[in-house]
């Protein structure tokens, strides 16, 4: 009897001990857990966002226009073509390779729709993919003379770059540029095609549901290995802010124009590529090549098939940068891919937080990446200084990122030998 009335409080007591648990697993347990992530290096988006509102915060200070609405639109129209070029980047970076030709092959694509669109009369969809396959047997190459041969990327795209860009001065001849049409379907998109405003509101809202209904999947398969999933209220609440954010920036742009249809194509190749990345096997033995070679090679992956789908894959979407790139000047010239373009690529994905050193690094790197580049510029412009400005400070954020990088690959690993 002495027994039964000891014994019967038990169970309330380890119920509201185990909500308690639970709650503090659900908030103050997310907070640690962010923190000893941090600590251990695993600094994921955090530094090219809190620069990003550096760069904001100064450039708005300076000059009012920078946040306008106006201005917004148009450095969204504005980084999403070498956006796209600098997820390509991401692609092959993961494998702990480079691409220095992203730039030209850009070039040369555009140069192939003016050719062949405008002076051959083919039908622009069949112009485009011309170009975007053109591209993907530059990437194809690449990854032959690398798995074959063994000859380093650095040296077999930088051979490349010079190659095609020789190409795109053949192929344009004297006349050195050709206007595309104004008012096609091509280059309304890339001048002046707006989402509707009902339209960008339903995506923004999609946006937080599939962000939701993805962490249930994540708590799901958590619960079914016996880890502890994130608390119902987090992912919840998780959803909602990225949802209400998302409103009010659209909301803000549509006070102007609205937001482009490019930028929306870049945005949905983002999410696809992180969709790949994140989700697939393929994925999973990128990230797995990029870490260490020799262990995916002995674990039963094809590293070959890894390194040609990197090396093409970068190579099409620097095809596709130069056929958005085309459309938003509305002309294929000889300076198209030229300049700072395969530079910016390149800098994006790194400053975004793709390692430089393979194995880590995410799709959404180019999208954040291209932003604060794209700022700077805009920002320079607007307080009309000299682009040698832009140079230097893009190339110190540049610095930056990389020792944010190499710091936190420090941190991993002292923190994987404690």
């Amino acid at each position: 009897m002495t027994s039964d009335i000891n014994t019967k409080p038990a169970a309330p007591l380890l119920d509201r001990a185990d909500t308690r648990v639970r709650h503090d697993a659900g908030i103050s347990g997310a907070i640690r857990g962010f923190l000893d992530r941090v600590r251990s290096g695993d600094l994921g988006s955090l530094p090219v966002v809190v620069g990003l509102a550096i760069i904001w915060t100064v450039f708005q200070s300076l000059n009012p226009v920078f946040l306008s609405s106006n201005n917004l639109v148009n450095l969204l129209f504005d980084s999403s073509t070498v956006g796209v070029i600098a997820l390509g980047i991401v692609c092959i970076l993961m494998v702990g390779e480079i691409d220095l030709s992203v730039g030209s092959v850009s070039g040369f694509a555009s140069a192939m729709v003016g050719v062949l669109w405008v002076n051959a009369g083919w039908p622009v969809g069949v112009a485009i993919l011309a170009a975007l396959a053109v591209g993907a047997i530059f990437g194809l190459l690449y990854a032959a003379l690398f798995n074959r041969l063994g000859m380093p990327s650095f040296v077999s795209t930088l051979a490349g770059l010079l190659a095609v860009l020789g190409l795109q001065l053949y192929v344009l001849g004297s006349s050195g540029s050709i206007n595309l049409p104004y008012g096609s379907a091509v280059v309304n998109l890339g001048q002046t095609l707006v989402m509707p405003h009902a339209v960008a509101y339903a995506l923004a809202a999609i946006a937080g549901i599939a962000v939701l209904v993805s962490g249930l999947r994540t708590a799901a398969r958590r619960r079914a290995a016996g880890l502890t999933p994130q608390s119902m209220a987090g992912l919840v609440a998780r959803a909602l802010i990225l949802t209400v954010v998302l409103e009010i920036v659209i909301f803000y742009l549509n006070g102007d124009r609205g937001v482009p249809w490019m930028f929306g194509l870049f945005v949905g190749l983002v999410v696809a590529m992180d969709y790949a990345l994140t989700r697939t096997k393929w994925g999973r033995s990128m990230t797995a090549v990029g870490g260490n070679r020799e262990a995916a090679r002995r674990s039963g992956i094809n590293v070959r098939f890894i390194y040609m789908s990197a090396f093409a894959l970068c190579s099409t979407l620097a095809a596709l940068g130069g056929v958005m790139s085309a459309a938003r000047l509305a002309s294929a010239s000889q300076q198209a891919g030229t300049g700072d373009v395969n530079l910016n690529a390149i800098a994006a994905a790194v400053i975004g937080g793709t390692s430089l050193f393979g194995g880590r690094g995410n799709a959404y790197s180019a999208l954040l990446g291209i932003i604060v580049i794209q700022s700077i510029a805009s920002g320079l412009t607007l307080l009309d200084l000299s682009s040698s400005l832009r140079y230097m400070i893009t190339g110190g954020v540049l610095a930056v990122a990389v020792i944010v990088d190499s710091l936190a690959r420090r941190s991993r690993v002292s923190h994987g030998r404690a």
